[in-house]
């Protein structure tokens, strides 16, 4: 994930939560991403907040009286208090801090109160200039709310309801029959537009799924489910938004496994295949919580530590793990040994490229000495060990 990307937080609040489903068996990304979108498109909610102003007011002026008052004060105070709302979370978004989630979800029904509640004073005015002009704002705004919140289609379809609901009973109580037929015209439009707005979420929904699927693709070895190179890099790149790597106390530890040919070349590529997922398996389990585990290719694999790891502890147990015999599907004993070579992220050279240079080249040491072994690399050994103390081949 790029470290400029805004993250947004996830509702707790029930009502929140229930306005923001999106459907059953969203992945949590994709619900964080959905709940982003409700934070953008400033130009449609600058829009519609300069129109609902705008029309409370110039009604307020036709009709000074305490409904039309009250209106307006509502219409300018969710209205500010949204445009803050949205302003400082936007802020923390980018910060990776908590965002305002419930409070700004809970705030769009409250404007969508505001819209219907002047439509309704409006027609009861008895004045059919507001009332058109209030009926004709709280109209222009369902398009706004559809296009804006379709990442919510429930919230779409309560803020229609609650801005064009009041038009159905300012209607009925106007005394004037021709209204009525309001009555018809906006249950099909709130259908039409809860249901345009499903319709695109499911679109929205269906593609993030498969760009999510795509990325994993690119960042995870198919085989194995470990990080693949390019997503080895890109996980060191975002552990610490800012910095390459998380600190100078990581170490990489480069391995291959030692007879892994032979019983690919005597067995079959299904076996070898077998085998590999499950040093994948036994790789995770004593790499431990906190550290990196990647496959780059063919029999050759990655681990980086994180800062409080013992590098050296961590190799000896490796070594003597993956001694052990995997079994495979159907009984057979697959035994394998593991070389290793190490290194350590440094002020010197905290690219990832150069500390694998360093580590294969502790491999290759490793491997020259009689494999199943581990070895550091001398830049590395120099400084965690007495000055004069050479980096030696080292067996579990």
């Amino acid at each position: 994930m790029d470290q400029l990307t805004e993250v947004y937080t996830l509702p707790r609040l029930r009502a929140a939560k229930w306005l923001l489903h999106a459907g059953p068996d969203i992945p949590r990304a994709i619900r964080v991403a959905l709940v982003g979108s409700l934070f953008g498109t400033l130009p449609i909610f600058a829009g519609g907040v300069l129109n609902t102003i705008l029309v409370a007011w110039v009604l307020t002026r036709r009709h000074p009286t305490i409904a039309f008052h009250v209106w307006l004060a509502l219409e300018i105070a969710v209205c500010f208090v949204r445009l803050v709302v949205l302003v400082l979370a936007r802020r923390r978004a980018r910060e990776r801090r908590a965002t305002f989630t419930d409070l700004y979800v809970l705030l769009a029904p409250m404007w969508g109160a505001t819209v219907g509640y002047g439509a309704l004073v409006s027609v009861l005015s008895g004045d059919w200039v507001a009332a058109t002009l209030s009926f004709l704002s709280a109209a222009a705004m369902v398009g706004g709310i559809c296009f804006r919140n379709f990442g919510a289609p429930r919230l779409v379809a309560v803020m229609i309801f609650l801005s064009l609901g009041p038009c159905c009973v300012g209607a009925l109580l106007s005394g004037e029959p021709t209204l009525w037929v309001t009555c018809l015209q906006i249950p099909f439009y709130l259908f039409a537009m809860s249901a345009a707005a499903y319709r695109l979420n499911g679109m929205l929904v269906t593609t993030m799924k498969a760009e999510q699927e795509n990325d994993r693709r690119a960042r995870y070895d198919e085989l194995t489910g470990l990080l693949n190179r390019a997503g080895l890099f890109r996980a060191l790149r975002s552990r610490v938004p800012g910095k390459r790597y998380q600190n100078d106390e990581s170490a990489l530890l480069y391995l291959d496994l030692d007879g892994f040919k032979a019983i690919n070349d005597d067995h079959g590529h299904e076996i070898g295949d077998t085998l590999l997922a499950l040093v994948a398996k036994r790789l995770r389990l004593v790499s431990g919580e906190g550290a990196l585990v990647a496959r780059l290719g063919g029999d050759e694999f990655v681990i980086v530590t994180p800062p409080e790891a013992d590098p050296p502890a961590l190799a000896d147990r490796l070594v003597r793990e993956l001694s052990k015999p995997f079994m495979a599907n159907d009984g057979m004993a697959l035994g394998i040994g593991v070389s290793i070579g190490i290194a350590k992220f440094s002020d010197d050279d905290r690219e990832l490229d150069g500390v694998l240079r360093d580590a294969d080249n502790a491999l290759y040491e490793a491997k020259r000495a009689g494999k199943n072994r581990w070895v550091a690399a001398e830049r590395w050994f120099k400084a965690a060990r007495p000055s004069g103390i050479r980096p030696a081949a080292r067996t579990a």
